[in-house]
C-alpha cells in the first residue's frame, strides 16, 4: 500500500485525500489551521457556492487563465459528478440564479462537515495545527516533508494543495509557491483576483452600502473596451464591489496595475437613450413646477439622487420647466454612462482568489503530477488557474483535487 501525503486541508486537499484513499492508499492530511476548510467556510457569503450547473462550454468560458489545461480534469470529474458526490453523501443541493449551486441548508459548514465525515470514513489520518516547512525531493523524485517542528515525514507521493495568497486569515500565505520554486517550478506573477476595486471620485463614500441590481458595467482603457457585463454591484467607502465588479477585477486587474481605467455604469440598461429620454420627459412633465432636485426621486434609489444631481451639472434648485433640451439629454446620457475612475485593486486580504500561480507547462494535465519531480502533485488554487465568480473556482479545486488524488493514490510504492 502506497503512502500519500496531502499538504493543505481546503477544498482541493480534502478532495485529493478522499480519492487517494479510495484508490487504496494510506493517506495523511496536514493542515496548519485548527480546522479543515477554513476558506470554504466563508465562500458564497458563508453559504458555499459548491459549483456551477451550466454546461461545459460555459464552464470553460468562465475560466480566465489556462482553460485548455483543465480539459482532462473538468471532463474527468464534472460539475455533475460534484453534485452527485454531495447528494450521495446526504448533502442536498439547489440551483440558484446564474446556475450557482448551493447546499439546500445555506450553510457552508454542512459542506465541510460532509467532507470531514467522508475523510474519517476513508480512514484518512488528519493532522491539524501541523505546518509543513519544506517539500524535499532527491534526484527528481519526491522524498519527504519536513514539518515546522523539524519532523521528517516520508511518503511515496505528495499532493500540494495549499491555496493562493487570498484571504490570508484563513492560512493562505503562499507556502505552496515556495515549495514549487524549491523544486524547480516557475511561478507566474501573483495578483489579487475577484477583489473589490478603488475609485478616485469622492462621491463613492456617499454611496457606501448601496447595492444596484440589473445594471450594465463597462470598463475602458481610453476608447478600448476591456470588460462588459450585466449584474449586481455594491458601493463601498473606497470604491466598488459585488459580483459584477469582482468579475471585472479578474479581467482588468493586470491593466489596472499599470494605469487608471474608466468604469461606466448603465443604470437603466433595459431602455435605449431615446426610451429613457421619454421616461425622463414624463417625470419632468409631472413635476414641471418643482425644483430639479425634487423631480427625480422615481428614477434612482434615495442614496443615488444627490450624486446624480451633482454629476448632471444642472442646478439643483432650477425649476424643471426651465431645464433646456440640451441639459435634459445630458442628464439622460449621464444615467446611461455613470462614470467613475478605477485606480487599483484592493489587496490579497480582500481577494476571493489569487490570479497567477505555479506555471502549468510543467504539470501533467491528466494527473496533476509535476513533470520535474516524480511523485509530487499540485491541485487547486496554487496552480496558475482562475475563473469568474459563480462556483467555477471551486469546480477547479474539486476537479484538480480528484485527478491528483486518483493519480497519487494509484502510484506504486
Amino acid at each position: 500500500m502506497s503512502k500519500v501525503l496531502v499538504v493543505g486541508g481546503g477544498a482541493a486537499g480534502m478532495f485529493a485525500a478522499i480519492f487517494a484513499a479510495r484508490s487504496g492508499s494510506e493517506v495523511h492530511l496536514y493542515e496548519k489551521n485548527e480546522k479543515l476548510g477554513k476558506k470554504l467556510f466563508i465562500t458564497g457569503k458563508g453559504r458555499c457556492n459548491i459549483t456551477n450547473a451550466s454546461d461545459m462550454e460555459v464552464l470553460f468560458a468562465s475560466v480566465l487563465t489556462n482553460p485548455k489545461f483543465l480539459y482532462s480534469s473538468f471532463y474527468g470529474y464534472t460539475n455533475e459528478d460534484v453534485i452527485q458526490f454531495f447528494e450521495e453523501a446526504g448533502l442536498h443541493t439547489k440551483v440558484e440564479r446564474g446556475n450557482r449551486v448551493f447546499p439546500k441548508s445555506d450553510h457552508s459548514s454542512d459542506v465541510i462537515g460532509t467532507l470531514v465525515r467522508i475523510l474519517n470514513r476513508e480512514r484518512v489520518k488528519i493532522y491539524l495545527h501541523q505546518e509543513v516547512e519544506k517539500v524535499v525531493s532527491k534526484e527528481g523524485i519526491f522524498e519527504n516533508l519536513i514539518l515546522k517542528d523539524g519532523t521528517a515525514v516520508y511518503g511515496d507521493a505528495c499532493i500540494v494543495a495549499t491555496g493562493g495568497c487570498s484571504y490570508q486569515t484563513t492560512g493562505s500565505t503562499g507556502d505552496g509557491y515556495r515549495f514549487a520554486k524549491e523544486n524547480g517550478h516557475q511561478v507566474s506573477d501573483l495578483l489579487p483576483a475577484l477583489v473589490p476595486m478603488n475609485v478616485k471620485e469622492g462621491f463613492v463614500k456617499e454611496l457606501q452600502g448601496l447595492s444596484l441590481r440589473n445594471v450594465k458595467a463597462a470598463v475602458y482603457q481610453g476608447k478600448k473596451l476591456l470588460y462588459e457585463e450585466f449584474g449586481e454591484m455594491l458601493f463601498t467607502h473606497y470604491g466598488v464591489s459585488g459580483p459584477l465588479m469582482l468579475s471585472a477585477s479578474s479581467v482588468v486587474g493586470k491593466q489596472l496595475r499599470k494605469e487608471a481605467l474608466r468604469l461606466e455604469i448603465d443604470l437603466k440598461p433595459a431602455l435605449s437613450e431615446e426610451q429613457l429620454d421619454q421616461r425622463v420627459l414624463r417625470e419632468f412633465e409631472e413635476y414641471k413646477n418643482k425644483q430639479f432636485k425634487n423631480a427625480v426621486h422615481k428614477l434612482f434609489p434615495a442614496k443615488l439622487i444627490p450624486v446624480m444631481i451633482e454629476v448632471s451639472g444642472i442646478e439643483p434648485e432650477k425649476k424643471v420647466n426651465e431645464i433646456s433640451k440640451k441639459e435634459r439629454l445630458g442628464f439622460v446620457h449621464q444615467i446611461k454612462h455613470f462614470e467613475m475612475t478605477l485606480t487599483g485593486l484592493r489587496d490579497f486580504n480582500e481577494a476571493i482568489i489569487t490570479k497567477g500561480g505555479i506555471k502549468v507547462k510543467d504539470i501533467d494535465p491528466g494527473t496533476m503530477e509535476s513533470k520535474l519531480i516524480k511523485g509530487l502533485y499540485f491541485a487547486g488554487e496554487v496552480l496558475d488557474l482562475d475563473a469568474l465568480t459563480g462556483g467555477f473556482n471551486l469546480q477547479i479545486a474539486w476537479s484538480t483535487g480528484y485527478v491528483a488524488g486518483i493519480a497519487a493514490g494509484s502510484q506504486e510504492s
